[in-house]
């Protein structure tokens, strides 16, 4: 049984669906989330969390990715943490929690690397909004109607560089005609929501 660590920022659907895949789902026999980590507290992961009953921590950026951070490394001891998931977590994994957890750091990113789209300020809607206006772009060049506009997740373990690291997992869908920034959000969702803690499980394997 691996003991999971899940780093949220936001509202934390991520968050709650591995929760309730790994603690009371089909994948309890296999890990459970013991501890969500959070840099916001009034975000709304750490209520989620509350109604699963499982414990939260609010530390700030100094404490998570500053030059010290002996208190994030002796809390994820505390809680045995064998493998960190990254759920909507907006600060960069600094490199000695890199080096404390090789390759057992799993991050998803709502869209397709390695491109424009990854890295330092892309996340959320701004990296919806990019798309949409490279697809407008793309279609203001090659005509309206053209099928080769492409968004999607990709689930991938995290290194030094952010939304780097090797990749797990892609899954990817063409962006209608009439795409909307609205429509966007809820097919990546729909495609978090279905794929993210299957592919943590088969990687825990």
């Amino acid at each position: 049984m691996r003991n999971l660590a899940v780093f949220a920022s936001g509202s934390g659907t991520n968050a709650e669906n591995l929760i309730e895949s790994f603690n009371n789902g089909i994948f309890k026999d296999l890990a459970s989330v013991k501890l969500v980590v959070c840099n916001k507290p009034d975000a709304y992961v750490l209520k989620r969390a509350e109604k699963h009953g499982v414990p939260t921590a609010v530390l700030n950026k100094s404490q998570l990715c500053g030059d010290n951070i002996e208190d994030i490394i002796s809390l994820l001891d505390d809680y045995h943490i064998d493998v960190i998931i990254l759920a909507g977590y907006l600060l960069q994994i600094p490199p000695k929690l890199i080096e404390l957890y090789p390759e057992k750091i799993i991050n998803i990113h709502p869209a397709l690397l390695p491109s424009p789209y990854g890295g330092k300020g892309m996340y959320g809607e701004r990296v919806h909004k990019a798309i949409l206006r490279d697809k407008a772009a793309f279609e203001e060049k090659n005509g309206k109607g053209v099928k080769d506009f492409y968004s999607g997740i990709t689930i991938h373990l995290v290194d030094e560089e952010m939304d780097h690291g090797k990749i797990l997992f892609q899954s990817k869908f063409i962006l209608s005609e009439d795409e909307t920034l609205e429509s966007l959000e809820a097919k990546i969702h729909v495609q978090e929501q279905a794929d993210y803690p299957r592919v943590v499980a088969a990687y825990l394997k």
